[in-house]
């Protein structure tokens, strides 16, 4: 039998039940004390039935936390963070997608992924916004950035959304030029992570120095500079996907 997962949200922070370690809400209701997050949407997943709630409540009886989607990383598997991020998603196109926007009439769910206009019969799915992330390589360093929009102090990677008519190579040269300055090439791909705040998805390469100066372009950082692996700033937490290519990268030795 399938097991009955549920997934509950107020303003970005999810509900999690503390007990000897934290966990998603389960079982086949849920608890009274949240009965105003109903209805719940469905989350498509392989073998759980899982649903989607918010709730204005803020106060939670003892043995529940509101966490950080986030911070939940650190606290939950990644199959269940990795389908609270889904869930989160799903209430994002819900919110944001109550009307059609070619007619105005009201919306309705069609599938588990996708809207139906009650009048005009528009169909719509849930748009990612699709970012890459690159580490650029120059002999046996690697570029690091800080960015002016950090919240935490530390150096990360240069990363940007993709633009309209543009292929995921494009994008990568012309981010790392807009913000350094320098040039590329032999860019290569690494692997790509959902990063449902609210709706994106992050693809990750590596590509080799060509030439330039560093030196900061658009505004958008701080600080910006090669390192090598034995003098390190700050760096992400392994929840990203910066992380992933420096550790990729450090590995390498």
């Amino acid at each position: 039998m399938q097991e009955t997962l549920h997934y509950i949200f107020n303003q970005g922070r999810i509900m999690l039940h503390k007990g000897e370690k934290y966990d998603i809400l389960r079982g086949k209701d849920v608890p009274t004390f949240v009965t105003d997050a109903l209805p719940h949407l469905f989350v498509e997943t392989a073998d759980t039935i899982a649903y989607a709630s918010s709730t204005a409540l803020e106060e939670l009886p003892e043995g529940y936390e509101w966490v950080g989607l986030r911070e939940s990383y650190h606290l939950l598997p990644k199959p269940l963070y990795l389908q609270a991020g889904k869930a989160s998603e799903i209430l994002y196109f819900d919110t944001h997608h109550r009307h059609c926007g070619l007619c105005g009439a009201p919306m309705r769910w069609n599938t588990p992924i996708s809207k139906c206009c009650t009048a005009c019969g528009e169909e719509i799915w849930p748009q990612l916004s699709t970012a890459i992330i690159v580490l650029v390589h120059r002999g046996e360093e690697a570029l690091l950035v800080k960015a002016k929009n950090f919240r935490r102090n530390y150096y990360g990677l240069v990363a940007g959304f993709v633009e309209t008519g543009e292929s995921l190579e494009e994008c990568v040269q012309r981010e790392v030029y807009e913000e350094t300055g320098i040039t590329i090439t032999n860019i290569r791909y690494h692997g790509s992570q959902p990063w449902p705040y609210p709706m994106g998805l992050m693809v990750g390469f590596h590509a080799d120095y060509v030439e330039g100066d560093v030196s900061l372009l658009d505004g958008e950082l701080s600080a910006a500079a090669f390192f090598g692996r034995d003098n390190l700033p700050p760096i992400p937490e392994k929840l990203s996907m910066a992380r992933r290519l420096i550790d990729s990268w450090i590995d390498e030795v």
